[in-house]
This record gives C-alpha cells, sequence and structure tokens, in this order.
C-alpha cells in the first residue's frame, strides 16, 4: 500500500474555537465552533450534493435528541463536540452552519462548521464530490461575524513534503481565525489511523495488530502539529492554543480496551466486509451489533458514542498528558 493511501484520512484537523465573548456570556455557558470532519460532523453535509453522508439508519440509532433518528453525525450517538459541550455548560448542541435553522437564537451557543470528508488541503475529499474544505469552513465563520481525499497533491509529493504541506496551510488557517478574534483553540491531532477496522481490513492484520505506516505518518505530522502550536502561543499575542493528543488517547483505548468495558477495539459495530467488518460504511443494508457500547469503533472509520464520551472526558479534564498546555475546562474558564 502506497503512503498516499495510508494518509487518506489524515488530511484533517479537528479544530475546536472556544468562545465566550460577552455577547454570548449574557446566556450563560459561552460558545463553541467547531472545524473539522466527520469525526465531529453535526449535519453540514446533509445540505450538500456529497457521498459522505451518514443522515440513514442505523447512524444515530442512540441519539437522543433525534429519538433515535439519523441527523448526519457518523456515529450511533453523540460525537465528541457534542459531548464536550454538555460537559461545560452549553445548553443545546452548536447547530450545522448549513442548517436552514441556524439563525437567531440557535448560534447562541456556537454553530458546527465541520463536514465530512473535509480536509486541511481544499483538494481533500475529492472522492466524495462536495464537502466543506477548512478554507470554506473559516470563510463560513468569517461571513458569520461580519453582522454583529487529495489524491492528485499526495501522489505527487514525498511524505515529508506532503506534512510540510499540511503545516504551512494549518497555520494559515489558524492565524486566519486569530485574526477574526477568535483567541482559545483546542486542536487535535491525528489518531492512529492504521488502527481503524478498514485499514485492518485492507491490510489483513491481527486482531492486535495496526498498519505501521499509517501511523508512521500520524506521527510524523503529529510532532510538527506540536511544534505549529507552540509557535503560534508565542508569536499571537492573547491567543491560547491546547494541543488534543487524540493519538495516544485513541491507542489507550484500542491497546486496553477491556479496562475500558469494551468487548473489541478491532470491529466496527455497523459495517460489512472482512474480519473487522471494515470494508462497507454504516447503511441500512449493512449489519449491526447488538451490544453497540461494547465496541469502540462504530463504523470502518469512525469512534462509537462510548468511545466518545471517554474521549471527551480526558479532553475537558484530562491531564497533560493527554492535553496541553491546560485542559479544556481550564481554557473555558479563563
Amino acid at each position: 500500500m502506497g503512503w498516499a493511501a495510508a494518509m487518506a484520512a489524515a488530511v484533517v484537523a479537528v479544530l475546536c474555537v472556544v468562545a465566550r465573548g460577552e455577547v454570548v456570556d449574557e446566556f450563560g455557558g459561552g460558545a463553541s465552533f467547531i472545524f473539522g470532519d466527520s469525526l465531529v460532523d453535526a449535519g453540514n453535509n446533509n445540505f450538500i450534493p456529497s457521498l459522505s453522508k451518514a443522515n440513514m439508519t442505523p447512524n444515530g440509532i442512540d441519539f437522543a435528541a433525534s429519538g433515535g433518528m439519523p441527523t448526519g453525525r457518523f456515529t450511533n450517538g453523540r460525537t465528541i463536540a457534542d459531548i464536550i459541550g454538555e460537559m461545560l455548560g452549553q445548553a443545546d448542541y452548536s447547530p450545522p452552519f448549513l442548517a436552514p435553522n441556524t439563525t437567531g437564537g440557535a448560534i447562541l451557543n456556537g454553530v458546527n462548521y465541520a463536514s465530512g470528508g473535509a480536509g486541511i488541503l481544499n483538494a481533500t475529499g475529492k472522492i466524495f464530490v462536495n464537502r466543506i474544505g477548512m478554507d470554506i469552513q473559516v470563510d463560513y465563520f468569517n461571513n458569520y461575524l461580519m453582522p454583529v481525499l487529495s489524491t492528485g497533491t499526495r501522489i505527487s509529493e514525498s511524505p515529508d513534503g506532503f506534512v510540510n504541506d499540511l503545516i504551512f496551510h494549518l497555520r494559515d488557517q489558524l492565524t486566519r481565525l486569530y485574526t477574526l478574534d477568535a483567541r482559545k483553540f483546542v486542536v487535535a491531532n491525528v489518531g492512529p489511523l492504521g488502527c481503524i477496522p478498514y485499514q485492518k481490513t485492507i491490510n489483513r492484520v491481527g486482531e492486535d495488530e495496526c498498519v505501521k505506516l499509517p501511523n508512521q505518518l500520524a506521527a510524523q505530522y503529529n510532532g510538527r502539529l506540536r511544534e505549529l502550536l507552540i509557535e503560534l502561543n508565542g508569536n499571537l499575542p492573547g491567543a491560547r492554543f491546547c494541543l488534543a493528543n487524540v493519538y495516544d488517547l485513541v491507542m489507550e483505548l484500542i491497546t486496553n480496551y477491556p479496562n475500558y468495558g469494551f468487548e473489541t477495539a478491532s470491529v466496527a459495530c455497523c459495517g460489512n466486509g472482512g474480519s473487522y467488518d471494515g470494508m462497507v460504511p454504516c447503511g441500512p443494508t449493512t449489519s449491526m451489533c447488538d451490544a453497540r457500547d461494547k465496541h469502540v469503533f462504530w463504523d470502518p472509520y469512525h469512534p462509537s458514542e462510548a468511545a466518545n464520551v471517554l474521549l471527551a472526558k480526558y479532553i475537558v479534564d484530562g491531564d497533560s498528558k493527554y492535553i496541553s498546555p491546560m485542559n479544556l475546562r481550564k481554557l473555558y474558564s479563563l
């Protein structure tokens, strides 16, 4: 397998901009502005022509707010962004930007700009026809404030060149958000891509194994990301950038899953194909497990709600091993 294919899902950065401005604080709870890909998409892809959609059953089967109906979230229940908002006292979930009802009072909890298939580079996710890339997500954020899989690129670049390109573009995107008065950021690094059911299935590795190349490339990017956030904290007055160490968090769940009440960290709960049900995405015709809270992965690519709950707890209240230089609760209180 080529390095380009291994990094297919790594060109996304889950970015939460946490704001507690005077207008928002009048209503309490603060607001979260969420940028990223399908890990935190709250339904934006429902409103664009895209092959990357989760608006079909059994996605959302455990999402209480919708009565178990699909909302466009790529999991069985809440995303990690939903859970973090709850833990920080937000009255409601940050709504998807493209939803027609994301106006007026609905935006007091913030806005979710994330889009399944999106990434740092504008070309990321072209295979899905349409998605909202990070540059466009930042444009949407700018417009909101005013009234009040990149195959071609990766094939032509070395792994070092590709990581350099990602960091270069991410620096510009974060700096642009800073110029739009965002000051509190949580940026998640890339998880262990070689351990997701899709990668394990197509590479036919053992249950206790992960595919090495995707994890090596993720680690390379993550090292550069840490350096970037240190740089931005030093160069942008008043900004606070926190790094969520999702790689080690997810690896901890995968390695020691029985300690957290899971029965498998290899097999997707909803999907089909191969030893780990990792070939066919979750949908009405795929199989679904009975014990959804016993699976680390909901589908071939995304964590289950049960896994998201654990990840959110460590990001909100964890120590410096998993989020630095401070956890999200402390950042939110500043």
